[in-house]
């Protein structure tokens, strides 16, 4: 059996080299891609099919959340690890239910990667104390759990609804999107109609309260 072939996503530079480094020096993993965004991450994952990656939750283009429901409906056999700087505990159960595999927060990755990656290519999953605490919790109070922090966005609404708040005009979204300008008018429509914005300026305020902004 060859080693764990891993793509890592991340849009901090000096974070994903310190992943890389730490996935490099043990001899069972090989890091075969690299991403800085969101969409490179889906990108390289339908290209590479590495057994393992590793998304951040917080990066460009797309968010990890919607990266992790790509890749899932893309390749089922991708093992997904999400980490995050953050104790975003409203995150933890949506990212599981869109295929989520694993989740722990960055300060443990120093002690806790390799472990992850290999439960994970095992076939099993891996939740580090603070997101088994969280899941426990909200499995005793399934009143309080969180909506969706996108709302009712589909797919293609979440990913425009991120170039949105960059800051791209609406010829510039179809231009990267590959689309017409009238869809994607009629997506930016759609976007602030169902989060009830009336602007670009509020879909901005609406990212920041749910933790969305990159």
């Amino acid at each position: 059996m060859g080693p764990i072939r891993i793509v890592v996503a991340d849009d901090h530079r000096i974070v994903r080299e310190g992943l890389i480094s730490l996935l490099s020096a043990n001899g069972e993993c090989e890091v075969v891609g690299e991403a800085s965004n969101g969409t490179e991450a889906v990108e390289l994952a339908q290209r590479l099919r590495p057994n393992v990656m590793l998304i951040d939750l917080s990066m460009p283009g797309l968010n990890g959340m919607e990266v992790v429901r790509r890749v899932a409906a893309l390749d089922r056999d991708i093992r997904l690890l999400v980490l995050t700087m953050h104790e975003e505990e409203e995150y933890v159960l949506h990212l599981v239910k869109a295929g989520a595999h694993g989740f722990m927060l960055k300060d443990n990755a120093s002690e806790q990667l390799i472990e992850a990656v290999k439960s994970l290519h095992a076939r099993r999953g891996f939740f580090d104390s603070h997101a088994a605490k969280v899941m426990a919790d909200q499995y005793r109070r399934p009143a309080d759990q969180v909506e969706d922090p996108y709302g009712a966005l589909t797919p293609r609404e979440r990913e425009v609804f991120h170039l949105i708040i960059e800051g791209l005009t609406t010829k510039e979204i179809a231009r990267q999107l590959d689309i017409s300008t009238k869809t994607a008018e009629n997506h930016r429509a759609h976007i602030i109609d169902k989060l009830d914005c009336k602007n670009t300026v509020e879909l901005v305020r609406f990212a920041a309260r749910r933790g969305l902004l990159d």
